[in-house]
């Protein structure tokens, strides 16, 4: 078994593990980060970089390099649930250099971590390496184990954090259990291809909701039904799919038969969860391996930048300076905890309108915009009073505890 020697392991190279490695590295902290995976590519469902996390690069001077990748913009969220569109988020006139949100895949924006993050000489990605048991002594934990194309390592660290997203198998040997909230809704993730005289809303609801996110040749849909519902639109069979995303989106009628069988439609059972304590002696978990996001919004992905940000600014003078305690870690936990609950709160509240409930907390059967429900409330408010829409955002875009990069933690 080979040795290595780090001051910081993260494990996942997905956009909290990326940020952060990069952002140590930059403050000449020793990095080593694990991806399991041989690249990036792959179907990702996050795909929206939020204004904060742009703000990110330009703090760090990327900005400029960062919007030359292929990219779609949204100024406006606007959602249609009977009665004619209603703008939910407007991000004109946000305080920052980028007030929009970016759609851009995911493997590209990791890509671009990587390329930026091997720029400093303290700052290792290992891929097809994932992470598969943490070294634990009497003094807590102490490194991970991998496994690697050149065969298995041990890892010793200062510091090991996991990135390693909402299924971590390392928090769950580290016997940190999250707590689960109901969930708001379940989605279908399908996709179909797209001409440039397409006008689909980016989201609509009839009965059911559907978000339609511009992928340059495609469209990536998010086909919302109620928590719990795939095994009713299966029996219902793909043609009531099919008329389904068609009543929503007129323009796809010609092309919603791409989607050919089952094999094509990708079932997301939305998790909303949150660890009580993010941290073991030797350990922090971040980004979703503390706490699971709705895709609401979309805001998880910025979210977890926002975690590896603050983690950089908290631990990382102290991993410098060899001084690194467990209440550094808990610092970290305090200061991002209140945004995750705020956020989630505001998740579940609004995704409960959508679907509401009986007296007997069942699911009806007519959420959203159909027929037989009513506008939820918030919609009517935002019809009422149209300057809410930069309340929201402002949550949206930039969160409700922006984090920065510290001036005198970065190094040019």
């Amino acid at each position: 078994m080979r040795e290595l020697t780090t001051q910081c392991c993260v494990i996942g190279g997905g956009p909290a593990g990326m940020t952060l490695g990069l952002l140590l590295a930059r403050q000449g902290v020793d990095v080593i980060v694990l991806e399991k995976h041989a690249d990036f590519l792959r179907d990702f469902r996050g795909d929206t970089i939020h204004p904060s996390t742009q703000e990110l690069m330009y703090q760090l001077g990327w900005d400029e390099d960062f919007h030359r990748l292929p990219h779609a913009r949204l100024e406006r969220i606007t959602i249609d649930l009977r009665g004619g569109p209603v703008t939910f988020a407007d991000f004109r006139r946000l305080p920052v250099h980028h007030p929009y949100v970016a759609f851009m895949p995911q493997w590209d924006f990791l890509d671009f971590l990587a390329e930026k993050g091997r720029e400093f000489p303290s700052f290792r990605l290992l891929m097809s390496t994932p992470g598969t048991e943490l070294v634990v002594s009497d003094d807590g934990v102490t490194g991970v184990r991998a496994s690697g194309e050149g065969g298995d390592l041990e890892i010793s660290a200062d510091l090991v954090v996991a990135a390693d997203g909402r299924h971590s198998a390392i928090r769950e040997q580290a016997g940190l259990v999250p707590v689960a909230s109901s969930p708001p809704m379940d989605v279908l993730w399908l996709r179909v291809s797209r001409r440039p005289t397409d006008s689909v809303p980016f989201f609509t609801a009839s009965g059911r909701g559907l978000v339609s996110i511009n992928r340059g040749d495609y469209w990536q849909l998010a086909y919302l039904i109620r928590p719990g519902g795939f095994a009713d639109v299966r029996r219902e069979g793909l043609t009531a799919l099919w008329e389904g995303i068609t009543d929503l989106a007129p323009d796809l009628a010609d092309r919603v038969e791409e989607i050919a069988s089952w094999d094509d439609v990708h079932h997301l059972a939305v998790r909303v969860d949150r660890l009580r304590r993010w941290h073991r002696p030797g350990l922090l978990c971040i980004g979703d391996s503390a706490h699971a996001m709705s895709p609401a919004g979309g805001v998880g992905i910025n979210l977890a930048v926002q975690d590896a940000v603050a983690t950089a600014n908290i631990v990382g003078p102290r991993l410098a300076a060899g001084a690194l305690d467990e209440s550094d870690l808990a610092r970290v936990q305090a200061r991002r905890m209140w945004p995750t609950r705020v956020t989630q709160a505001l998740q579940i509240a609004i995704g409960r309108r959508l679907f509401p409930r009986d007296d007997a907390r069942r699911v009806l059967n007519t959420p959203l915009g159909s027929d037989g429900a009513r506008v939820p409330a918030f919609v009517r408010l935002f019809r009422w009073f149209p300057s809410l829409s930069r309340v929201t955002g402002r949550l949206v875009g930039i969160g409700v505890r922006p984090e920065r990069v510290e001036p005198e933690r970065v190094r040019v």
